[in-house]
């Protein structure tokens, strides 16, 4: 089965077909950078970084355009708060951002352009839906037309006669339709502008993407992906001046990923419940972001809480541990030559037949995950410690790995040193759990001291007071290793 994806525009799963045979033109829709991102900014970063992924492990070239809104109110309102040129305000998130992202170990985008690059492409898109009737002037605004524009409302199934217009601000009275929205708007002091035929002014914030679409990827492209809360109005005043301009379709599919909420409510500053992405990888780990986004699929509403977490490192933990096992087995076994189990052999062919199928479903990465748990599983069944001396546990043991690694290059997890990793993630729990560090080591102080007296109930007394407050020990000829249940 080739890939399927679910395309907003038709409300149902669309065989993917590209315009150009094996390339794959795809924009997603970045940050306004006025502020450090909030988790949910990068529930969309995380998952198209694996839509490009799989797309290029199917055969295809992508060239995948991920934009920075670098002219925004937002941006001048903070700079003047801050007594600062805006240009400062976008650098400074712009590069917070980039360091948040590169923590994450995603793939660079093909190109991330900035608005204030594409002035000139701006101004002749603008000029273009002028031409064609569908936008005018009024004292050096231009208004887009949507009267003018037969199929306005498509992508988000909105109703013109049902759309309320000024519930929160004060309508434009000069507009032919209270709907029509700005394409360009006259300068005002305080604000950056630059010249136009309109005199100076600055780019509305629709126009910005469809003419860094059309400057880099061209009249029409085969996805464009971002936010639900993007559909109306952004994206649908992006194919009416897309296609108001051009004539041509716009975009043939349209990808939108849904909100987060965090511990059951929706994130609003209002509400003072918003966690950054730098806090929550600050907290906790940038893998552990990357696993809670992708164990569950992109259009359905994600609920971050203590308990998806608790399941997130519990699951990352089970895969590291694996991962762990079959690093130390590979240095220390010489043995070479053999082949992988039979039993781990088959369970792999019969993952990456089922993630395959998982990711043409319009990419069900909680499907993915579930096979690589499964594969985990029948890895940990074969207990390649215990068999030192079989040259065909050395061979499962790497083909593990390398079966992992690739599933790694699509979804940008596992791709941590396992001991370190498993590391963080016990002092990730220690903090969570309130775990006295000092306490758990003398427990196992006298452990050892009974066991070594052959005073058993007491070695067994301070065993079970570990196993009360979470701490699992391992007993080795080199000595005795602890760290958290997960």
């Amino acid at each position: 089965m080739g890939l399927v994806v679910y395309n907003t525009l038709s409300k149902t799963k669309e065989p993917f077909k590209t315009i150009e045979d094996g390339k794959v033109r795809m924009y997603v829709c970045g940050p306004t950078v006025y502020d450090y991102l909030h988790i949910g900014n990068f529930r969309g970063a995380i998952f198209f970084n694996l839509v490009r992924n799989w797309l290029e492990k199917t055969g295809n070239e992508v060239t995948y355009v991920y934009n920075y809104t670098d002219v925004d109110d937002k941006i001048i309102k903070r700079a003047n708060a801050e007594g600062v040129d805006s240009s400062q305000i976008s650098e400074t998130y712009i590069l917070a951002f980039e360091e948040d992202y590169n923590r994450l170990k995603l793939r660079p985008h093909s190109k991330n352009p900035r608005v204030t690059e594409h002035m000139d492409d701006i101004i002749k898109l603008v000029e273009g839906i002028i031409e064609n009737d569908k936008a005018y002037v009024i004292d050096g605004e231009v208004f887009y037309s949507i009267d003018n524009f037969e199929n306005y409302g498509k992508l988000s199934g909105k109703k013109l006669d049902e759309l309320e217009v000024g519930q929160r601000v004060e309508v434009d009275q000069r507009k032919k339709n209270p709907m029509d929205f700005v394409l360009w708007k006259p300068a005002k002091p305080g604000e950056p502008s630059w010249d136009s035929p309109w005199g100076k002014g600055r780019p509305g914030w629709h126009i910005e993407c469809s003419a860094m679409i059309r400057a880099i990827l061209g009249e029409s492209i085969d996805i464009h992906g971002g936010g639900i809360d993007l559909i109306f109005p952004h994206h649908e005043n992006e194919i009416a001046q897309g296609e108001g301009c051009t004539g041509k379709k716009y975009c043939n599919y349209w990808m939108h990923n849904n909100f987060i909420n965090l511990k059951d409510q929706k994130m609003s500053k209002s509400l003072g419940n918003v966690i950054t992405a730098r806090g929550f990888m600050d907290k906790y780990h940038p893998e552990i972001l990357k696993f809670v986004m992708l164990s569950a699929h992109y259009r359905s509403m994600l609920n971050v809480n203590e308990e998806k977490i608790d399941q997130a490192v519990s699951g990352l933990a089970r895969v590291y541990k694996s991962l762990r096992e079959a690093d130390q087995f590979i240095s220390e076994s010489t043995l070479e030559g053999g082949a992988p189990y039979k039993a781990l052999k088959q369970i792999m062919d019969q993952a990456d037949a089922r993630i395959k199928k998982a990711l043409n479903d319009d990419f069900n990465t909680g499907e993915m995950m579930a096979n690589i748990y499964e594969v985990v599983r029948v890895f940990n069944a074969q207990n390649i410690a215990k068999k030192k001396k079989d040259p065909n546990a050395r061979a499962s043991a790497i083909a593990f790995k390398e079966w992992l690694a690739s599933w790694a290059q699509v979804s940008a997890l596992f791709l941590e040193d396992p001991t370190e990793f498993l590391k963080t993630l016990d002092e990730i729990l220690i903090r969570e759990k309130g775990i006295d560090k000092a306490e758990v080591e003398a427990l196992i102080t006298a452990r050892d001291e009974a066991r070594a007296a052959k005073d058993w109930p007491k070695s067994d007394e301070a065993r079970d007071k570990l196993l009360a407050i979470g701490i699992e020990i391992m007993d080795s000829p080199s000595g005795t290793t602890w760290e958290v249940k997960k």
